[in-house]
């Protein structure tokens, strides 16, 4: 079994490195001709590109091959009033990043903004999440990278949770593939439960990403362990391994808000309960301090579990 770990768009240890500078509509409109706009929105796209390519080195230099590249790439690429050319502006740049990518067999994910919910009863939010979700689409097929996949959340409970898993069931088949081959869906810490979530991707044959905190903070009593392998068997036609959410709370065991960084007792018990299953599994570290926060726990999983066997700086195998 080999637990490959993984941290969320930030590198810390990069100092005035960022792949999510913003230009605001606000301050685009107050530009004063078409050029100067279409400028602006180039020089920062080309930034946090340029830097995105930085950050992926550093993750290669530090053998770090799972990683969450920000939604925030380029600069109101979903905003319906703005509809620059940026795909074709920066294709061979994203081409050069997906070759990056997979000559050194790195693994990379989005995780679209939670305003993008697909069961929304409002047809207007449906049909901007589906153009929001084709950046993050666009953004895997311009880099030639077939794996990449968008992490969404269930979203909207109105009507009631059975309601709402129907609506998103309608309306996910109402997507085209483009979109819902790239989907994975997320359990959530206040109302879909990892057993809702796991109930609608079995439904809908897509993969689910299991988040341990989420879990714990909403269960309705139900033990991970006791659904860890059906999680697990939802990757089962995937070319890679199952991915999983883990964070550990701000304050009490419930708090929703992340810590700094990983409890790393906890993290050990977690993988522990993974053995009997003894699958391959990669985990995305969501703590506030991103790259440190995972370097931090990798120290703690060598001192508590010292017959682990680390295969580089982010890979151990049980």
């Amino acid at each position: 079994m080999r637990v490959r770990l993984g941290y969320v768009a930030i590198a810390l240890k990069l100092p005035k490195v960022t792949s999510s500078s913003n230009v605001t509509y606000t301050f685009y409109q107050r530009l004063a001709t078409e050029e100067k706009k279409i400028n602006k929105l180039k020089q920062i796209a080309y930034s946090n590109i340029v830097d995105l390519k930085k950050i992926l080195e550093y993750n290669v230099e530090n053998n770090i091959h799972f990683y969450r590249i920000t939604s925030a790439l380029i600069p109101l690429a979903t905003h319906p009033d703005v509809n620059w050319k940026y795909r074709t502006m920066f294709g061979v740049d994203y081409k050069l990043l997906g070759d990056y990518i997979k000559n050194n067999d790195m693994r990379v994910d989005t995780h679209p903004d939670q305003f993008n919910v697909i069961n929304s009863v409002d047809d207007n939010v449906v049909e901007n999440t589906k153009r929001n979700l084709w950046v993050h689409a666009n953004l895997f097929s311009d880099m030639k990278y077939p794996l990449g996949k968008m992490v969404l959340h269930v979203g909207s409970s109105a009507g009631g949770k059975s309601a709402a898993l129907q609506r998103f069931e309608k309306n996910f088949i109402s997507y085209p593939n483009e979109i819902t081959s790239k989907l994975i869906l997320e359990n959530d810490d206040k109302t879909f439960t990892a057993r809702d979530t796991l109930g609608l991707c079995k439904k809908l044959c897509i993969p689910m990403v299991l988040d341990v905190h989420h879990h714990i903070c909403n269960n309705e009593g139900d033990n991970i362990s006791e659904i860890l392998h059906e999680v697990f068997d939802t990757w089962e036609d995937q070319e890679l391994p199952p991915k999983l959410h883990f964070s550990s709370p701000k304050d009490s065991p419930k708090d929703r808000k992340h810590a700094d960084y990983i409890d790393g007792n906890h993290f050990v018990e977690f993988i522990d309960s993974c053995k009997r299953i003894n699958k391959d599994i990669d985990i995305m570290i969501e703590a506030k301090m991103k790259d440190l926060a995972l370097y931090d726990l990798t120290r703690s999983i060598k001192k508590l579990r010292k017959d682990w066997k680390w295969i580089d700086s982010s890979t151990f195998k049980l």
